[in-house]
């Protein structure tokens, strides 16, 4: 069976981000302070990376970035690292092991 795949132009750009709060929590502090309407325009998921450990990776939409850092900053959850592809965060997690360690 062929699989059907979206053109570039259809996909959506995504950004990647790390935080140490727990998925919930991030849930929690973007569906209160943007609401449902901008919750469902921010497209927050969760992501499962083995290569990060005691971290959260979270995506939204790259339109929305900012809206999600506010609402985050207002709960008093910070951002690590936001990178356009999972492989930039581990790539600064090998590098701040490396420098700080």
């Amino acid at each position: 069976m062929k699989k059907l795949k979206l053109k570039p132009s259809a996909k959506d750009s995504r950004r990647y981000f790390t935080s140490t709060a727990s998925s919930e929590q991030i849930e929690k502090a973007i569906l209160e302070y943007l609401g449902i309407l901008g919750s469902a325009k921010a497209a927050y998921l969760t992501v499962q990376d083995e290569r990060i450990l005691n971290k959260t990776i979270g995506s939204c939409k790259r339109e929305s970035l900012n809206d999600v850092r506010a609402a985050l900053t207002l709960c008093k959850i910070k951002i690590d690292k936001v990178s356009n592809t999972i492989k930039g965060l581990t790539r600064w997690k090998s590098k701040q092991k490396r420098f700080f360690s």
